[in-house]
């Protein structure tokens, strides 16, 4: 029997959630926090229950093949990054298995990896945050630090140059901490809410370069803010907001509702790069919500886009639409797009973004997805008669209210691109969604967050029985094949496409390729069920993929 704090040796063989390494011994299952799969390693057990225990890493005495030396000195301590000291190929693949055994256990979709596409990595998957919290306080010498907080705690690891942030978060952190010193300001002290700087919040816009400084203060005012903000200035010529966040409050609550601003506009710009080369302009105030990873963002949100399959005809509706990020993107490409929020500072955002984009098929409503739809749609409906083609959703961690699930279903668009944060919850609210006549198409997730545990996903679901929706069957022995057709099946295509390139492709996008490249097809191979239906195209990357397959092939 292993006791609190005494130590032992355990092999790795799987990770949890969180991103613990999970190992046995006889038969008893322990948790340790750093270890990787294929560690073998000395463990001190720090909690022991009944089944299961946790433990701390001691020493590696032999690594795994998987294992790296972390970039960050402070990847243990802190508990911002759980998965540095794993090599980023092996973190990508610890990402899609989670999806996947989410789909499957939780969601009950044990073919899961028939529709599943490989995660979309990044090619530098460090200095990517757009944004960044820091806590002030002082350590234990009484030193003014800035950093974060260690994992499961409120003791603030001091960290001024984060390798997952910007490289100018060290320039304002460290002139902040000089000024507090040189004007005897203190840090923010949480047992008795005395002191003035609480955190420092930091976001720079990718592609535009503008730089936002937010100290959030207790305090109605901060001494001095115009000469911070002038040593700010000229240490960083790219600093276009300085403002401070009022929160008198004894909570975790970061930020206050009042914004003063000291100099600059209130907020910065940044841009989302469109797949046709147009660019969607948004404005960020400290308030607003924007994805932290912008290179990743472009990618999530192009793939939700390559789902929704638009071809500028559909009527489309962005529930938890935030600040319209998804909206103004999806904008471009349909006839009209709608937007719900319950937050209305977020609704007067994505409202300015539209105007500032020339974009006046976005309207935007403040309130409960599942009674401002249905509302809209009754009366809407009855006036034109025109339907929902497309829902887009990308709700919070804790997945869609059951009432706007019910209100989707009851809608009954065409196609729905959900957006997850979670892979629980998506697999959840997928599994209801199945229920209630949806198929799954495809799911792909997103790495928006390197280094750590958390992944998005991106999951396309079509309508069943319908008559807009597509339904291909494929039986080869009654097809009348060509010599061309006769030289590979799809099966065979779909295969060489995976191997050589990791995309997944499907029987339709293979047969649109083929009808373009003059390979004959049985006549009602590709044509949806009724006139007016709108199949998705093949994008242009899986249509290369596809075509060097058929060349490979020699069927071209």
């Amino acid at each position: 029997m292993i006791n609190k704090n005494d130590q032992f040796e355990i092999y790795i063989t799987d990770l949890s959630d969180e991103g613990a390494g999970i190992g046995k011994t006889d038969g008893f299952t322990w948790f340790v926090k750093d270890a990787v799969i294929g560690d073998h390693i000395l463990a001190a057990a720090t909690k022991v229950k009944k089944n299961y225990g946790f433990a701390r890493l001691v020493k590696v005495i032999e690594p795994s093949a998987s294992r790296t030396t972390p970039a960050c000195p402070l990847a243990r301590s802190c508990g911002g990054c759980q998965l540095q000291q794993l090599e980023y190929d092996s973190q990508l693949k610890f990402k899609e298995s989670k999806v996947l055994n989410d789909l499957k256990r939780i969601g009950g979709f044990t073919d899961a990896g028939a529709f599943f596409e490989p995660i979309i990595g990044m090619q530098q998957p460090f200095r990517y945050r757009n944004k960044a919290v820091y806590p002030i306080g002082r350590n234990k010498e009484g030193r003014i630090i800035a950093g974060f907080y260690a994992g499961r705690t409120h003791s603030i690891i001091a960290c001024e140059d984060c390798l997952l942030g910007f490289e100018e978060n060290r320039i304002v952190l460290s002139t902040i901490i000089k000024f507090m010193g040189d004007n005897d300001i203190e840090p923010y002290n949480e047992n008795t809410g005395s002191g003035v700087v609480r955190h420092v919040l930091i976001r720079k816009g990718l592609h535009t370069g503008e730089l936002m400084v937010c100290i959030v203060i207790n305090a109605g005012k901060l001494k001095n803010a115009d000469v911070l903000c002038g040593r700010l200035r000229e240490m960083l010529p790219s600093l276009k907001s300085f403002t401070l966040s009022v929160n008198r409050e004894r909570t975790n609550v970061i930020m206050g509702t009042r914004i003063i601003n000291v100099y600059g506009p209130g907020y910065i710009e940044d841009l989302i790069h469109d797949r046709d080369g147009s660019q969607v302009r948004f404005r960020i105030s400290p308030l607003s919500f924007f994805q932290v990873n912008s290179e990743q963002m472009e990618k999530l949100y192009g793939t939700a886009l390559e789902f929704a399959g638009l071809t500028g005809n559909e009527r489309v509706w962005d529930l938890y639409c935030g600040v319209g990020t998804i909206s103004l993107f999806l904008a471009r490409h349909a006839k009209k797009v709608y937007g719900v929020e319950i937050i209305p500072e977020a609704i007067d955002n994505a409202r300015e973004n539209a105007e500032l984009n020339s974009i006046d098929n976005a309207e935007f409503f403040v309130g409960k997805a599942e009674e401002v739809l249905p509302e809209w749609y009754s009366k809407e409906y009855r006036k034109t008669g025109e339907k929902i083609d497309v829902i887009v959703v990308d709700p919070p961690r804790k997945g869609c209210d059951e009432n706007c699930l019910k209100t989707m279903v009851s809608i009954a668009p065409k196609r729905i691109v959900y957006v997850s944060c979670d892979p629980a919850t998506l697999a959840r609210d997928l599994k209801y969604l199945c229920s209630e006549g949806y198929r799954i198409e495809t799911v792909r997730p997103v790495d928006m967050f390197p280094q750590t545990v958390h992944v998005e996903t991106v999951c396309l679901l079509s309508k069943l029985k319908s008559t807009q929706h597509i339904e291909v069957e494929l039986d080869m022995d009654e097809l009348d094949l060509t010599d061309a057709e006769k030289k590979a099946t799809y099966q065979e295509i779909k295969d060489y496409v995976l191997e050589h390139t990791g995309l997944k492709v499907s029987s339709l996008y293979i047969a649109q390729v083929k009808q373009k490249c003059g390979i004959i097809e049985r006549e009602n191979y590709n044509k949806p069920k009724s006139e007016d239906a709108k199949q998705p195209q093949c994008p242009p990357d899986k249509e290369k993929a596809i075509k060097e397959a058929l060349k490979h092939f020699g069927m071209i």
